[in-house]
């Protein structure tokens, strides 16, 4: 099971956050990713690492390549979290909103 505060951890850093931005374009390799970044090859590598771990990335062996893309999987999971959050926001509003009317109603 995939972990949302693992994720959210995993995105907590900003050069993390930059490799991950990466995988949006489609499968990419380490070289790929390193491209233009201010950090090694295997300092990517790393990164990637912990991005699969917290279940935000996977990984699809070709020849003698590793590609590297983003997992929906986890997403969906932490999606699925910030929902809560959303879905618990919305309803205090509406309660909220409702308590107002209410009290319109009365003072008329």
């Amino acid at each position: 099971m995939i972990s949302a505060e693992r994720a959210l951890d995993a995105l907590g850093d900003p050069t993390r956050r930059m490799v991950f931005k990466r995988l949006r374009e489609g499968n990419r390799s380490v070289q790929e990713i390193a491209d233009g970044l201010k950090v090694s090859r295997p300092a990517v590598s790393q990164h990637l690492r912990v991005l699969k771990e917290a279940g935000l990335a996977v990984v699809r062996i070709e020849g003698t390549r590793r590609l590297y893309a983003i997992d929906t999987r986890g997403l969906e999971s932490l999606r699925g979290w910030l929902d809560g959050f959303w879905d618990k926001t919305l309803t205090a509003f509406k309660h909220a909103a409702e308590r107002e009317a209410a009290k319109e109603r009365r003072s008329r």
